[in-house]
């Protein structure tokens, strides 16, 4: 690359959101390693966020620097406010301290790069006459029925759910009613109002770069290059680097996986915030036990309501003892041939590990991304916000999944989970499956390495910024 260090890109992730701020940091470290150019990671602040964000930040290269912002308060707003509304507000809440922040930069920004929850900043950014750019750290199918959304709000006169047409991803793929994105499922709700003025926003970005990659979500980017939108560029996939966090079990786990046989265990996990109901809790572990194969279970004390739960860090979630509402025995049961760890491990080296040969995930992206860059297959077992679309594509575009299915009440009941397991790991769709996924790890080393597609589209934007300068 001609760039030099002149050249200072500010990235703004939203305030609180871990599984966004990761894409964020590894979007930065693969700029200053790969385009010698500095890195001013802007975050906001909800008073929560520094202790969760700061342990990500310990190892980064010192050509990024961390600026967090003053936190902002939200006490003003009614309790029920949706959570996924609090991210673009609490960023509304810091602009004027991006603007402070901007405006005594020692060098310049040459871009500024926005969450996808951030576009408001993009009016900040023209104030400093700066190219500015909507990092979209979830799916390109996502990111092409964002682009549809304004134009269904206007025209749709029915629930989305009622349409006499369902509604389809690129390449032919039918979302199910049930499958909508939370912000979806009501029309007339607040947080439908909220994302339909973040997707008209993202038109007045310069361009806009998606954690993806060509191979993966070809027909998504196929058809986003011929909407009439700012330029799309895929630059994943981008998964954490670096050590993944500290925990007393990690030796634990390490050990374990060592000694199981090869491709022999299934890897549980719901993500860095998702939780299950108490029933459904039960249900899943004793379907583990039913199927009769190797599995390790990151569990976390069951809640209710999940999408309140997944971006709840608060300390009383948290210092619940999860292994506490495990089925009476269970542990003991399963001793010799199950692993279960509470609240967190380290998802990418066990999914790296030559032992681990199937994913039971919640299916947000950053996970899938993870799992295509080891070739591990997967059962879907969506939660909230877009995962049950990204599920559809998982089963129906990718064919990388198998995907469970709930009762009358959407309870995945034991039968259920054991079945899935089962064919997953031993029958023949989950052969065909775990050979697909190899496939896909190929096409996501070939993707990164240098001549690769999303190495080439990061170099291009790169010098989008540079030469705007």
């Amino acid at each position: 690359m001609n760039s030099t260090n002149k050249h200072n890109i500010a990235l703004l992730p939203p305030p609180a959101f871990l599984g966004h701020l990761i894409p964020f940091i590894e979007l930065a470290k693969k700029l200053v390693s790969q385009h010698n150019v500095t890195v001013t990671l802007i975050i906001p602040n909800d008073n929560n966020n520094n202790k969760s964000s700061k342990p990500l930040l310990q190892n980064i290269p010192t050509s990024i620097t961390p600026v967090f912002l003053p936190p902002v308060s939200t006490d003003d707003l009614p309790e029920n406010t949706n959570p996924e509304m609090l991210l673009p507000i609490r960023v509304i809440r810091s602009l004027p301290f991006l603007r402070k922040t901007l405006s005594s930069l020692q060098t310049p920004a040459s871009a500024l790069i926005l969450d996808l929850f951030a576009p408001y900043a993009i009016d900040v950014a023209k104030e400093f006459n700066i190219p500015v750019y909507i990092f979209y750290v979830v799916a390109a199918n996502e990111l092409s029925l964002s682009m549809d959304l304004p134009k269904l709000d206007e025209t749709c006169t029915t629930e989305y759910r009622d349409m006499p047409e369902p509604i389809k991803l690129p390449g032919g793929i039918v979302l199910g009613a049930e499958d909508l994105p939370d912000s979806m499922v009501e029309k007339n709700s607040e947080v439908h109002k909220w994302m339909v003025d973040l997707c008209k926003k993202y038109l007045l970005a310069d361009g806009i770069i998606v954690n993806s990659f060509l191979e993966l979500e070809f027909e998504a980017f196929k058809d986003l290059e011929q909407r009439d939108m700012p330029p799309v560029y895929q630059v994943g996939p981008l998964i954490r680097t670096g050590p993944e966090g500290e925990s007393d079990q990690e030796p634990e786990i390490q050990k374990w996986l060592n000694d199981q046989t090869a491709k022999s265990v299934i890897y549980v996990s719901f993500g860095s915030g998702g939780t299950l109901s108490m029933e459904q809790f039960t249900e899943l572990a004793l379907g583990l036990e039913m199927s009769g194969h190797r599995f390790l279970w990151v569990v976390r004390a069951p809640q209710e309501n999940a999408s309140e739960a997944y971006l709840n860090t608060s300390e009383n979630i948290l210092n619940l003892d999860p292994l506490h509402f495990l089925p009476q025995g269970f542990l003991e049961r399963t001793k010799n041939r199950g692993l279960v760890v509470a609240s967190w491990a380290p998802q990418i080296q066990i999914l790296g590990h030559g032992s681990t040969g199937g994913f039971l995930t919640h299916c947000g992206w950053n996970s899938i991304l993870e799992s295509a860059v080891f070739g591990v297959p997967m059962i879907a077992w969506p939660l909230c916000f877009e995962h049950k679309m990204n599920a559809v594509f998982l089963r129906d575009g990718l064919k990388g999944a198998i995907r469970v299915k709930g009762n009358e009440n959407g309870v995945v009941e034991r039968g259920e989970v054991c079945g899935v397991v089962k064919e997953l790991m031993e029958g023949e769709e989950g052969k065909m499956i775990r050979e697909r996924m190899m496939d896909v790890k190929i096409a996501a080393e070939k993707a990164l390495s240098k001549e690769g597609s999303s190495s080439k589209a990061l170099a291009h934007v790169v010098q989008e910024w540079i030469r705007k300068k």
